[in-house]
């Protein structure tokens, strides 16, 4: 059987940590930051938790299996 690959395009937007918690960057950072105030751009850049519906999509993207 050959070996399970992981999907490169996932294994760079999203990691795991010890525990097994899957982290995710926010969006809406790229551009237009002028109008957004320090604030939100200050709670954008903090790293963030992919939602429960969504983590064994992502995990079954970033385990290959």
């Amino acid at each position: 059987m050959p070996k399970a690959k992981t999907r490169r395009s996932a294994a760079k937007r999203f990691r795991i940590t010890k525990k097994g918690k899957v982290l995710r960057r926010h969006s809406k950072m790229r551009h237009l930051l002028e109008c957004k105030s320090a604030r939100k751009k200050r709670a954008l850049r903090r790293v963030g938790a992919v939602s429960p519906s969504d983590v064994r999509r992502v995990r079954h993207m970033l385990l290959g299996g």
